[in-house]
């Protein structure tokens, strides 16, 4: 009688386990809505990838000034809800990162782009291509704020 009864406990929390992982979230309209999202949670935005561009500074220390002013363009773009993911890469190739722009049209992420002072030094190029994604990527502003404990634009 106790395998029975353990067997029945296992299966009962097998099943209970299987059953949450099947359940689907319950749809927010309104967070879609909020978002962007078309019918699938998904909307378009622009992706660009930073290379290297021809004027690469020598200088350490002008170097460093740039990458601070680059950093500090990101956060405003950021905090603006213009741009919602962008990071380096971390091996030393000619793509150095990603900006990932809220925005539909690649000539909106240009005009976006040449706010950057490491484009307008020529530092960095970026190649720019329609995106289609996850609206949820709408949140990743507000949820790294609660994560970090220093910014760029100290």
């Amino acid at each position: 009688m106790k395998k029975f009864f353990l067997l029945i406990a296992i299966a009962t929390v097998s099943f209970n386990c299987f059953a949450q992982t099947k359940t689907k979230p319950v749809y927010d309209a309104a967070l879609a809505k909020k978002l962007g999202a078309d019918k699938y949670g998904m909307k378009k935005y622009v992706m660009a990838f930073l290379k290297e561009g021809p004027n690469r500074l020598q200088d350490s220390a002008a170097r460093m000034q740039l990458q601070m002013a680059h950093l500090k363009n990101i956060s405003k773009l950021a905090n603006e809800g213009k741009l919602v993911v962008a990071g380096p890469f971390l091996d030393d190739q000619p793509i150095k990162g990603i900006f990932i722009f809220n925005v539909e049209t690649i000539e909106e992420a240009k005009t976006l782009t040449e706010t950057d002072p490491a484009i307008k030094a020529g530092s960095l190029i970026m190649e720019l291509h329609p995106f289609y994604c996850s609206a949820a990527l709408m949140e990743v502003v507000k949820i790294h704020h609660t994560l970090e404990s220093a910014n760029f634009s100290d």
